[in-house]
């Protein structure tokens, strides 16, 4: 039924943000949740700016001049200002239901597109948005094999070659590492060839989780070439086509039961999914974000400090003058 403006409730932004996100809180993760509350934060205090102190009153052309002020505000890249749109979009659509905005002000919500360059060049997976993936896998489908490839490319920073090439033989449980070794000839291959080759530590989280996988669920196959992969399917070393769907089913908002704009079911890519190298763009950041040394980065996801630098730190000037501060006050 469409709701006329004549017909809504006087709400607050900040109450209607409270409501929301305990609605929110009833059938998400506490990753999610964090997540839709940083993004609308952002809006509330717009609205705070803007004097908009009843969301009945906001109409599309507020809209449009709080996605060009939050773009300046945050200096957002535009697969960052989609994001946040795309949430802000989901909240308006959850205010109508309660008659806070009219039915139809939702779809006046701009979501900018993002040319395909642009968006492989940027395209990074924020720690939130990673920690509410894991939180829902291991919630719902603990120990498959999207939960295995998620938790492997997360915390290892891996490439999809590394977690394509790994043997059981290759996980060291008592030990809790990884062993990467580049063996062409053998059907896998390392990126850098022997220079890739490494042992990876892992977490116990992450040791207990290929565990619970190898005893429970792991299809008990031999390859092509005599070898025993970690990750399997009914005909052998699960291939690296299929470890690519994996991801960008698991990290498609739909595949959480949240909206994606532009959506589509099925076995095509949603728009709002990131590729594998996504997620070790974001891995690399997080541990440089959590102060983990570059020197320890670099040999542990096994790229140069050049690269590093140039292709895969994604922390903005605020988080690097931050974490320049807090070793300043140490002296």
């Amino acid at each position: 039924m469409s709701i006329q403006r004549n017909e809504l409730q006087p709400m607050s932004p900040a109450d209607a943000q409270e409501l929301f996100l305990d609605h929110k809180a009833t059938n998400c993760t506490e990753a999610t949740v964090r997540n839709h509350r940083y993004r609308t934060n952002h809006f509330v205090r717009w609205c705070d700016i803007e004097g908009i102190d009843n969301l009945n009153d906001l109409t599309g052309r507020h809209l449009q001049e709080y996605r060009l002020w939050r773009k300046e505000d945050g200096d957002l890249c535009p697969l960052t200002v989609k994001a946040q749109m795309s949430t802000l979009r989901v909240f308006l659509k959850w205010a109508a239901s309660i008659e806070a905005v009219p039915s139809d002000l939702y779809d006046k919500i701009m979501i900018p597109r993002v040319a395909p360059e642009e968006r492989q060049r940027d395209e990074t997976l924020d720690a939130d948005t990673a920690e509410e993936i894991l939180e829902y896998l291991t919630k719902y489908h603990y120990g498959s094999e999207k939960h295995v490839v998620m938790a492997l490319l997360w915390e290892t920073g891996m490439r999809i070659g590394g977690v394509h090439s790994l043997d059981l033989d290759d996980v060291n449980l008592e030990e809790r590492y990884l062993r990467l070794e580049h063996r062409p000839h053998q059907g896998t291959n390392l990126k850098n060839g022997e220079a890739g080759e490494r042992l990876v530590a892992i977490t116990p989280e992450l040791t207990q989780l290929l565990e619970d996988y190898i005893t429970n669920r792991r299809k008990d196959q031999i390859d092509d070439n005599g070898r025993e992969p970690l990750l399997t399917t009914t005909k052998g070393r699960m291939s690296r086509a299929a470890i690519r769907r994996h991801v960008y089913r698991i990290t498609a908002p739909c595949f959480r039961d949240e909206p994606c704009d532009g959506c589509e079911d099925g076995e095509k890519k949603c728009d709002e999914a990131v590729s594998p190298h996504a997620i070790r763009r974001g891995s690399i950041t997080h541990y440089l974000t959590e102060d983990v040394p570059p020197e320890v980065v670099t040999d542990r996801m096994n790229v140069s400090r050049k690269v590093l630098d140039q292709h895969y730190d994604k922390r903005t000037e605020e988080v690097k003058v931050e974490q320049r501060r807090s070793f300043l006050d140490n002296i």
